[in-house]
């Protein structure tokens, strides 16, 4: 592990041995305007599989990648005219842009849904680097799994063990580091963006609203909630209420999550038996989906007695169809087991497209 002190005098240089440690396959520690980043080649498996013994996986989750310009993104990423505008409007700057992969990238950057996530940094070393390396360097953040963010080398420093510290091979100290937020991630692989996490850029409401022109954009939109919410229903629980007329797609959002759960067997309509039960096994996480229609029941205790309450804890997913019934009810008792509860309004416009609302 070796430390080099950045300054204005000796950015090239050090920008040149970041550049001959990439080429090998080595960690850098570099700085950019959110926290410090972990840099490695993403086109280098052995550089991949050193970072992951380094910091573990977010399960199925994309690492971010840094490039220097739009060109450079579209070697590794399909850009639809969402992605487009964001470019042009926020980037450099603290957001990443997730699109399509080529597959261009090693097993493992991308995400399991086949998405990549592309950050063009605005802070002057970062994309000193990206232009100089001439490929893709990850961004995930330079601390530990489970560590605080690093805004200085000591945040990364401390808590290592020894055998983590001798992952990273070198750490470029840019010194304390303003106390920004994450970059926000927006994804533009669905029909209109979607905010996965907000940052230090606030985008208006409209990206909790989506247009679905399908079936498949629907059930895109139920995986990615899925696993954006992961890390939540492992601790404590996720529960999705659907509100909609009949026909919009409340079952449709459903069997998305079934397909993301890998489940073996086809997720169908509760209507006739008010709660159906799918125990999935997926990333290490042996849980149970539930799927109820309360539409018939007379009141919340009804619902209580198939058993509400426990369905409710880490590694269960419950969704609700008809969840307006019983709204009120429903939010009170998942706030009050500190379950992650998002909100799902599907309205149906006419010519196979569906306007879907969430909150999460």
């Amino acid at each position: 592990m070796k430390i080099v002190k950045l300054s204005k005098e000796n950015g090239d240089q050090v920008v040149h041995q970041a550049q001959a440690v990439l080429q090998k396959g080595g960690l850098v520690v570099y700085p950019t305007e959110t926290c410090y980043g972990l840099g490695a080649d993403v086109e280098n498996q052995e550089a991949i599989n050193k970072l992951f013994q380094y910091k573990r996986r977010r399960e199925g989750k994309p690492l971010s990648v840094l490039v220097a310009d739009k060109k450079m993104a579209e070697r590794y990423v399909e850009l639809n005219e969402s992605a487009y505008r964001l470019y042009k409007r926020f980037l450099p700057g603290p957001m990443t842009v997730v699109s399509k992969s080529k597959h261009v990238v090693v097993p493992g950057v991308a995400s399991e849904m086949g998405t990549l996530g592309i950050r063009i940094s605005s802070h002057p070393f970062a994309l000193a680097l990206a232009k100089a390396y001439g490929k893709g360097i990850t961004a995930t953040s330079a601390n530990a799994s489970w560590q605080k963010k690093p805004y200085s080398l000591e945040d990364i420093l401390k808590p290592l063990t020894a055998k983590q510290k001798e992952k990273l091979d070198l750490l470029i100290d840019a010194g304390q580091l303003p106390k920004h937020k994450a970059s926000t991630v927006v994804d533009t692989t669905l029909v209109e963006t979607m905010v996965v996490r907000q940052g230090e850029l606030n985008l208006d409401e409209r990206s909790k609203s989506l247009i679905s022109n399908s079936e498949h954009n629907t059930k895109e939109l139920a995986k990615r909630l899925v696993l954006k919410h992961w890390n939540q229903m492992r601790k404590q629980g996720l529960v999705f209420g659907l509100v909609g007329d009949l026909g919009t797609g409340k079952t449709t959002f459903t069997q998305g999550i079934g397909e993301y759960l890998h489940l073996s067997e086809k997720v169908v309509s509760p209507s006739y038996t008010l709660v159906n039960e799918y125990p999935f096994s997926y990333h290490n996480v042996n849980g149970i989906l539930y799927h109820l229609d309360p539409w018939r029941l007379e009141s919340f205790l009804d619902m209580q007695k198939l058993g509400f309450d426990t369905m409710l804890g880490p590694n269960k997913i419950v969704v609700i169809e008809w969840s307006n019934k019983f709204m009120n009810q429903i939010e009170t008792e998942v706030e009050k087991r500190g379950v992650q509860f998002i909100k799902v309004v599907i309205e149906d416009l006419g010519n196979q497209q569906r306007r879907i609302m969430f909150s999460d």
